[in-house]
């Protein structure tokens, strides 16, 4: 199911950045696809049940929030208390619910694999944005560990050669960081570009992955 961001984007909005021509297109297609209007399924987005938790990593306080389907965002940040205020902005009409056990060992696996980037991530995401936003962060799952895309690369392989300005918008607006890993997205020319979290975050998370991973170098369309 494609859910429609809850963080202030208009349906038009969400529309074109999805890559319709035109709005009846969009309400025709996406009818079928979500067996709801995008009105409806963005209500149903507001009201959600949120989990979530703080916790301490080598780069910096780090926060994991979670809906019954999945993760919903990883943040990174200078401070717990400043991170539950930015969650608590995201989904503002969301209701705050306890950690359950199963929650706990998302946010276990996830700290495991931060330290440890070899290790499998398996966890259940629940990936909110526009149709072309999530091709673009499915893209990025992809990306084996170790390796990096350019932008350019990355446009190339969801087949949208033209949309290099659109790819990095997508994956600027990613709120799920390292499960989605848009780390691994670098300039043309090799150099670290703009990161939500940071350059140095960046830079440190490739760093690990490549010693944790040696043999495996940037690759290629």
């Amino acid at each position: 199911m494609v859910l429609l961001s809850n963080n202030g984007t208009s349906i038009t909005e969400a529309i074109y950045d999805a890559w319709f021509t035109s709005s009846s297109r969009f309400y025709e297609r996406s009818s079928k696809m979500l067996e709801m209007t995008p009105t409806e399924s963005k209500k149903a987005a507001k009201a959600r049940e949120i989990r979530y938790a703080t916790d301490e990593s080598y780069l910096g306080w780090i926060i994991v929030a979670a809906t019954e389907v999945g993760i919903c965002a990883i943040e990174f940040g200078e401070n717990p208390e400043a991170l539950e205020e930015q969650i608590h902005r995201q989904f503002p009409q969301a209701k705050f619910c306890e950690t359950d056990p199963t929650f706990k060992q998302w946010l276990t696996q996830l700290i495991a694999f931060i330290e440890l980037p070899e290790r499998d991530l398996n966890l259940p995401l629940d990936i909110q944005g526009t149709v072309f936003q999530q091709q673009v962060w499915q893209a990025l799952q992809a990306i084996p560990t170790g390796s990096t895309l350019s932008y350019s690369e990355l446009a190339n392989k969801i087949g949208n050669p033209k949309a290099v300005r659109a790819v990095a918008r997508a994956c600027a607006s990613n709120k799920i960081a390292v499960a989605i890993p848009c780390h691994r997205v670098i300039g043309s020319d090799g150099t670290l570009t703009g990161y939500r979290w940071g350059i140095e975050r960046k830079e440190a998370l490739l760093e690990r992955e490549v010693k944790r991973d040696p043999g495996i170098a940037r690759i290629s369309q």
